[in-house]
C-alpha cells in the first residue's frame, strides 16, 4: 500500500476505519482528514486515523495521490465541486457510496480530465454512526463492489481493486446500473422494510419485543439523513423492488388459509432454502 498522502473526505465510521486500516497496513504515508465538525476531526486524531485534518475540503485534497469520498451521497456534488480545482493530475478518486449512477455521473462531469475516478462500494458498516465507532477489522471478509464504465483508467481501477483487496476485501465489478439495481434488493429495500416494520408498531407490541425482532429491524436504527439521501437518489430502484416484496406478501396472504397450509409451507421452505445457500 504504497502513497504520498491520502485524503479521507468524510471522518465518520467508514472514513475513520480506513483511516485505522491504512495507518495499520501502511509503511509510510500522510492522511489528511476532512469534517465539518472540529470535535469529530479532534476524535479521529485522538483515534490514530488520521494525521492531519482541515475543514476545508480543498485543502485536504491538495498533494493527494488517492482521495477517498466517506461523506453523504447527497453531498457529493457540493463537495466535487469544491476540490476539483485543487486536484493534482494524476491523482486517483474514489468513494463508498451506496449508489452509483448519480455518483459516476457527477464525477465524471465536475472532475477534470487529469484526475482518474473509480466507483467504489464497501459493503461493510453499522447502524452505529461516528468515528468513534470506527475500528480497523471493519473491511475484513466483506465485499467491495467497484463500479467502472467505459471512462475509468484500467490502471486506476487496478489501484484501486488492490487497496480494497489489502484491506482483507472480496472484490466485484458491476456496472453502476446493475449495482443500484442489485443493491437496492439485498439493501436499501431491507432497511425501508425494517423502518416500516418500526413504524407500524404500537409501544404496547414493541414493549413484548424479543430478540428476533431486534435482529430483523436492527438497520432501522441508522442515520436517517445519510438512508433519506440513498433511498431519494435511487427511488426508481426502490418502487420496483417495492412492487416485487408487495407481490411477494400478496402471495403469503393468499396462503393464510387452512386449505393452503401445503403452498404455504412450500413458500416458506422455498425461502428458507434460498437464506441456507447465501
Amino acid at each position: 500500500m504504497e502513497f504520498k498522502r491520502l485524503s479521507i473526505l468524510g471522518v465518520g465510521l467508514l472514513g475513520g476505519s480506513i483511516g485505522l486500516v491504512v495507518k495499520k497496513l501502511a509503511s509510510g504515508g500522510d492522511i489528511v482528514g476532512y469534517g465539518h465538525r472540529a470535535s469529530t476531526l479532534e476524535t479521529a486524531m485522538r483515534l490514530g486515523a488520521i494525521d492531519r485534518s482541515t475543514t476545508s475540503a480543498a485543502d485536504a485534497v491538495r498533494e493527494a495521490d488517492l482521495v477517498i469520498l466517506c461523506t453523504p451521497v447527497g453531498t457529493f456534488r457540493p463537495l466535487l465541486q469544491e476540490i476539483a480545482g485543487s486536484l493534482t493530475p494524476g491523482a486517483i478518486v474514489t468513494d463508498v457510496g451506496s449508489t452509483k449512477r448519480s455518483v459516476v455521473r457527477l464525477a465524471e462531469e465536475l472532475l477534470p480530465e487529469s484526475v482518474q475516478f473509480v466507483g467504489s462500494h464497501p459493503m461493510a458498516g453499522s447502524e452505529k454512526r461516528g468515528v468513534e465507532f470506527a475500528r480497523a477489522d471493519l473491511f475484513s471478509g466483506a465485499l467491495c463492489i467497484l463500479t467502472p464504465t467505459d471512462r475509468t483508467n484500467a490502471g486506476a481501477l487496478a489501484k484501486v481493486e488492490n487497496f480494497w483487496a489489502e484491506f482483507g476485501m472480496r472484490t466485484k465489478r458491476l456496472t453502476p446500473d446493475d449495482h443500484d439495481r442489485l443493491i437496492c434488493d439485498v439493501s436499501h429495500l431491507p432497511h425501508a422494510l425494517a423502518a416500516s416494520l418500526v413504524a407500524m408498531q404500537s409501544d404496547a407490541a414493541l414493549e413484548l419485543a424479543g430478540k428476533g425482532f431486534q435482529d430483523t429491524t436492527r438497520v432501522a436504527a441508522g442515520d436517517a439523513g445519510l438512508w433519506r439521501d440513498i433511498l431519494l437518489d435511487n427511488a426508481d430502484c426502490v418502487k420496483s423492488s417495492i412492487a416485487r416484496l408487495r407481490g411477494q406478501l400478496d402471495e403469503l396472504e393468499k396462503r393464510l388459509d387452512p386449505s393452503q397450509a401445503k403452498a404455504l409451507f412450500e413458500w416458506l421452505q422455498a425461502a428458507a432454502n434460498k437464506r441456507s445457500r447465501e
